[in-house]
């Protein structure tokens, strides 16, 4: 289903889907206003773009050396080129461990790769730990954002899913007793898991450590009241120096919530005494975008979020309308380059106003690798007749000026003296928040030739 069904769907809950808009433009806000009080912000952006830039022209050597000194440092180091590579491994240690119960904080390769559902499978209990990734979880549901990943949640329908699951009693959406709730459910899971599982924010090479960036602590939890702690990364995390964090740890919270720093920046060195540290190192499809350089800097990405709070369509379509694990606008070039028939839409669903570029902590030119992906899309993806009819009729218009000015003067002269009834009805989903301008009786074209005349 196209991103634009996917869409309406969402917008069925007018109320709703203004809440989300709100909500998110409301974090974005908070960027800008933590952003503005960084001197050298800008010059920060340039030192990330030309860091993540410098490690995929050295991709190989980096990640060699991440391995080595990881090995050093006892941490157990494996290597997956797809999703399904990536999930046998981890089962292999779950089996070898005789591990039945998992928990895992938010990972957003993880998703990607469809780890849970796999081990469920496998008779194994997956509990995510995060907040937002407990509650899609019970909801059955996916995240909508990689960041907020309840984001399309309202307090009142976490209330009714706790109640359902968590047997909680009814709070009118009361924010701290619910938070409450979950904690009480979720500090079980951590006693009883065999092994932890985490994503990886950063993989320093120089150190063979790891970063894991949170604000609940629930990462942390996992990872040291378990035995084993397995973290799992895309090899675009690879940063080459251990004081490179400082770049990018001031980008990432400022950037995803407004924050100065996340709540938790745990680094992971080396395993403590009796227990394992393992890392699955994953390629899926990552190494074939790297190969597209119209598309490579998407590898940039440090997963914020940022582009997505900003973006008019993501934030008023909602994240489940992209069928994505990566959604708006980051996820629209990503995601073409993994299925192109099943996701042509996503490049199209952009005003490309370059909003997410103007954000993007490492400066990713966004739109306009999406204006470039619409250009391979049109040429290889069969086009709906409706659109390459109107299309043609547009071009016809615009290469014959008397058919232009014509069709101008047609349109000026209905949008003056039409009923408005017909402009603002239930057909014109737009008119309900939109007026237009008040309409002159001459275009741009007439003024100028009449400037010019005048001016002789």
């Amino acid at each position: 289903m196209s991103h634009a069904k996917q869409a309406e769907i969402f917008n069925k809950n007018e109320a709703k889907v203004n809440w989300h808009d709100k909500a998110l433009w409301y974090v974005r806000e908070k960027r800008d206003n933590s952003a503005h009080n960084v001197k050298g912000w800008e010059h920060l952006r340039d030192s990330a773009s030309g860091i993540k830039a410098h490690v995929l022209s050295n991709l190989d050597e980096y990640l060699i050396q991440f391995e080595q000194n990881a090995l050093q440092n006892g941490i157990k180091v494996h290597w997956a080129s797809d999703a399904e590579e990536h999930n046998t491994i981890i089962h292999e240690i779950l089996k070898d461990h005789k591990a039945e119960k998992v928990v895992k904080s938010k990972s957003m390769l993880t998703e990607e790769c469809h780890l849970n559902p796999y081990l469920e499978e496998k008779g194994i209990e997956v509990i995510d730990t995060d907040l937002g990734e407990r509650i899609v979880q019970l909801a059955k549901e996916p995240p909508s954002h990689i960041v907020l990943p309840a984001i399309h949640k309202t307090k009142e329908e976490v209330d009714v899913l706790f109640q359902e699951h968590l047997g909680t009693k009814a709070s009118q959406g009361d924010p701290e007793y619910l938070t409450n709730a979950a904690r009480k459910h979720l500090r079980g899971k951590f006693l009883n898991a065999d092994v932890a599982i985490t994503g990886v924010n950063f993989a320093v090479a120089d150190t063979g450590g790891f970063v894991v960036c949170t604000n609940e602590g629930n990462a942390d939890m996992g990872a040291h009241l378990a035995k084993v702690h397995i973290a799992c990364m895309g090899i675009e995390k690879i940063i080459p120096k251990e004081g490179h964090l400082g770049i990018f740890l001031r980008l990432l919270a400022r950037s995803a919530t407004g924050q100065p720093i996340t709540t938790y920046s745990s680094h992971f060195n080396k395993p403590t005494e009796g227990k394992e540290i393992h890392i699955v190192i994953v390629d899926n499809g990552r190494t074939e975008q790297l190969s597209r350089e119209d598309f490579r800097a998407s590898l940039h990405c440090i997963r914020c979020g940022a582009c997505m709070n900003t973006c008019p369509i993501y934030r008023r379509s909602g994240g489940h309308s992209y069928d994505a694990t990566i959604p708006g606008p980051i996820g629209s070039i990503l995601s073409p380059g993994k299925d192109l028939k099943k996701h042509s839409s996503l490049p199209f669903a952009s005003t490309l106003c370059g909003s997410c570029s103007n954000v993007c902590p490492v400066k990713i030119n966004i739109h306009e690798q999406l204006y470039k992906w619409r250009q391979i899309i049109v040429k290889e993806q069969p086009q709906p007749v409706v659109k390459k009819s109107i299309l043609k009729m547009t071009g016809t218009v615009f290469s014959k000026p008397g058919l232009y000015s014509f069709i101008g003067k047609s349109a000026r002269f209905a949008l003056k003296y039409a009923p408005k009834s017909l402009i603002y009805s239930k057909l014109n989903a737009w008119g309900k928040a939109r007026d237009l301008p008040e309409v002159k009786n001459e275009n741009f074209d007439d003024w100028y030739k009449k400037r010019s005349k005048n001016n002789g």
